[in-house]
């Protein structure tokens, strides 16, 4: 894109309500105008679903650096619209090779919280099944933007003013963020020159420079905060293909990650206890009590379950047997949890043959937490996941990631997915309104939602609710009454608080050829159609 679109395209990056949009070749959903246009304009110029969803997320490198870099995970579901066929593929980070004894919270802020990075991996693996256009393509409005500059938006500046100290403490982060020794302003131009250049490098050079250079500068540095990433971390390193999981909901077939990622697992429990119940009869959460209540018990019952892994029962834990057996359960307050600190992105695209690409990346922990920095990028602090089960050196870890596609009669009907502490809280409740009450796609990513784990600076993440404004007065009142009676934990968020997730969703009307979607207010997204 030339520089006056992307200067007027990055005026638009604001929180508050979207307009929604329609189309019947394609559509893309992601949280930053910039990147969904590169990937609108790689569909136009004729690329894949996977394509796109790929161009959108290098973009994301550079205008979202707060959320996501090449030092973090990459996970995709894929449905391929001629054949059917749906694959997973798991690029999310892994345990180093070197065992990490006495593992803590405290080392998040330190090279011992860095893990061994997927994305780049991931990227090439997706595009060599999925891709039609060359990856040079694909990596282009990212290099173009990292070099030319874009517009700071005001959650950027915020993300960057609260990590003033760890951007400043380090001679790659302030050549980029304070490059007159005070932070980029909003509104004025964010540049990196370090970060086009590395880019360009894995665009020219690929795994030579992945594994060479690049693999290099990341060990030291991950060793100079006290790490233990060598390159042979990289070199063992391989993305993973899999088989999503499948489940069914009130005659709809649900497509979602498959473990290690366990946030597929719980969606698809969720939706199973959910189905015992009749919501249509009661009313969506935001005019009825006992649909909300019902949400967050059946949320919380398999949120805060042991982790599914790979070597779980997932067959098991997702029949319709075991939500039966488990409903007496709903209700009963979680206990105690180490938990990650939230930061990821999504992108939901589809094309004009219908395939389908619902990808989550991210590095995986709050921006900048360590203020380690190589090649242009931040040093992931995705070890925050090593909280919820130390994994074997050299295993991934499990991330509660929500990629999914619904379909009926095996024609698809939503592809979404969400970030954030609440993504599967987000996805659950977005998919209910959707598929229980039939509302339109604008008026889903507007309502007010529940979310998980408040925080509180004395205690760090608790068990227990977040609760946007909005709900209808007697909702509320009566919700808070339950909470206060149960025990549990309850923290207001106000209006579209991000940390209720970001619900990145297209919907599909096969009868009329429709596409549409509509980005959500809480962030500062856009979505495209033509």
């Amino acid at each position: 894109m030339d520089r006056q679109t992307a200067a007027e395209l990055a005026r638009h990056a604001r929180y508050g309500p979207k307009a929604p949009v329609a189309g019947e070749r394609g559509a893309v959903v992601t949280s930053h105008p910039l990147a969904t246009r590169a990937g609108l304009d790689v569909l136009r110029e004729g690329g894949t679903a996977g394509d796109a969803a790929l161009a959108a997320a290098a973009t994301q490198l550079v205008v979202e650096p707060h959320m996501t870099a090449p030092t973090g995970g990459l996970a995709l579901l894929y449905r391929d619209g001629r054949t059917g066929e749906a694959s997973y593929l798991n690029g999310n980070v892994a345990a180093p090779l070197a065992p990490l004894p006495g593992f803590t919270g405290a080392d998040l802020t330190t090279g011992r919280g860095v893990p061994v990075p997927g994305w780049w991996p991931a990227f090439r693996a997706a595009h060599e099944r999925f891709g039609a256009l060359p990856r040079a393509r694909l990596l282009q409005a990212g290099i173009d933007l990292a070099r030319d500059g874009f517009a700071v938006n005001p959650y950027l500046f915020g993300e960057m003013y609260a990590r003033r100290a760890e951007l400043g403490a380090h001679e790659q982060s302030r050549e980029v963020f304070l490059p007159s020794g005070s932070l980029v302003g909003p509104g004025e131009i964010l540049r990196q020159e370090r970060v086009a250049r590395t880019l360009e490098r894995l665009r020219d050079d690929d795994m030579d420079y992945y594994l060479g250079d690049f693999a290099s500068a990341f060990a030291a540095e991950c060793g100079r905060g006290g790490g233990v990433i060598t390159p042979a971390d990289f070199e063992e390193y391989r993305a993973m293909w899999s088989a999503p999981l499948r489940g069914t909901y009130r005659g709809a077939e649900i497509l979602a990650a498959a473990p290690p990622d366990d946030g597929g697992g719980q969606l698809i429990e969720a939706l199973n206890l959910l189905e015992l119940f009749d919501l249509p009869a009661w009313g969506p959460a935001h005019e009825s009590v006992e649909t909300l209540d019902l949400l967050v018990a059946v949320h919380n019952e398999v949120y805060y379950a042991p982790p599914r892994t790979a070597s779980t029962d997932v067959e098991a834990l997702l029949s319709k047997e075991h939500a039966a057996r488990r409903v007496a359960r709903l209700g009963t307050p979680p206990g105690p949890a180490a938990v990650p600190t939230p930061g990821t992105i999504h992108v939901t695209v589809v094309d004009e043959h219908r395939n389908i690409a619902s990808l989550t990346h991210s590095h995986m922990a709050s921006p900048w937490v360590n203020g380690l920095f190589a090649e242009g990028f931040q040093l992931s602090g995705g070890g925050s996941f090593f909280q919820r089960g130390m994994p074997w050196p050299g295993e991934r870890a499990t991330v509660y990631l929500a990629p999914n596609i619904v379909l009926r009669d095996g024609v698809p009907v939503v592809a979404s997915g969400s970030p954030s502490v609440s993504l599967v809280a987000c996805v659950l409740q977005n998919l209910v309104h959707l598929l229980d009450f039939g509302l339109p796609i604008e008026q889903v990513v507007a309502l007010p939602r529940f979310g998980v784990r408040p925080h509180e600076p004395a205690a760090g993440w608790l068990p227990g609710v977040t609760l946007e404004h909005g709900f209808a007065p007697a909702v509320e009142r009566e919700f808070r009454k339950r909470c206060t009676e149960r025990g549990r934990w309850l923290k207001d968020l106000g209006p579209w608080h991000s940390l209720t997730g970001n619900f990145e969703a297209v919907t599909v009307d096969a009868g009329a050829g429709v596409l549409r979607s509509c980005a959500d207010p809480r962030r500062n997204g856009a979505a495209g159609a033509y």
